[in-house]
């Protein structure tokens, strides 16, 4: 599931790709945006928000969400896609690279200037030059009704965290995803948490919370109702707490270990 790990790993395979070169053709495979032509602009900057990927060429941007199944994939010229064509939504050509935007969950080109209408809302980044731990337990504990996987999901209050982190760092913390952040959860050490992990993980290919990088054995909690815990042997139970325009806030936890 893409996360803020997963938006910086394309950000960086994007910059390595575009940063400094010419487009020589552009393709934006949406309606809205079908008549755009990037050609001949030079990529100023690439960088991930959060979630969230902006593409500088000149005075647009290119700003997409990968939502739920998004990704962007670098290419050769001439070579074949290892995605199908049909699921493409941006294509952005040089005379090196073509990178290709697979079922983007929002995608736009907006004026430079209108970049912070797009992220301006968007808490400090967990990844970014930006990031302002006081600021995103502040944040957070101005809230203090709000169930704590929520208001870590909630993207106004720190930029980066999905459903995997935030279930994962619940369980390693011992608190209920539903619990209200102001009936005793340390925000701060909440904080500080999600930080490490995702900072450990943002150049890894498979994401690990557990230490045991081996396939099903790499998350505590997270897609794994109805197994044991792997600490205590409980089954793990799962949940909702809702949904965002951009993805659902399904929860897992031990009953026995998140009391």
């Amino acid at each position: 599931m893409p996360e803020g790990d997963t938006v910086f790993q394309a950000a960086e395979r994007l910059r390595r790709a575009l940063e400094g070169e010419t487009l020589t053709r552009s393709d934006f495979r949406v309606p809205k945006y079908a008549t755009v032509d990037l050609a001949g602009r030079t990529v100023d900057e690439v960088l991930a928000r959060g979630k969230h990927l902006l593409i500088r060429a000149g005075d647009l941007t290119v700003h997409s969400h990968l939502k739920m199944e998004g990704s962007w994939r670098v290419f050769r010229p001439g070579e074949r896609w290892n995605r199908p064509a049909h699921l493409a939504r941006a294509v952005l050509e040089t005379s090196g690279s073509v990178a290709v935007g697979f079922e983007l969950g929002l995608l736009e080109v907006i004026p430079l200037d209108d970049e912070a209408r797009a992220v301006g809302h968007l808490g400090p980044d967990l990844l970014g030059p930006d990031w302002d731990a006081p600021e995103a337990v502040r944040r957070i504990g101005s809230a203090p009704e709000v169930p704590i996987a929520v208001a870590l999901l909630d993207q106004r209050n720190l930029a980066g965290l999905g459903n995997v982190y935030v279930n994962e760092l619940c369980f390693l913390r011992g608190i209920r995803p539903q619990r209200a952040v102001g009936a005793g959860v340390d925000v701060e050490a909440a904080v500080d948490l999600g930080r490490r992990l995702i900072v450990a993980n943002r150049d890894r290919v498979a994401r690990v919370t557990t230490g045991v990088d081996r396939r099903g054995a790499r998350l505590w909690v997270y897609g794994r109702a109805g197994e044991p815990c792997r600490r205590c042997g409980t089954r793990i139970e799962r949940g909702e707490l809702g949904r965002t325009e951009l993805e659902e806030r399904v929860t897992f936890w031990c009953p026995n270990c998140q009391r």
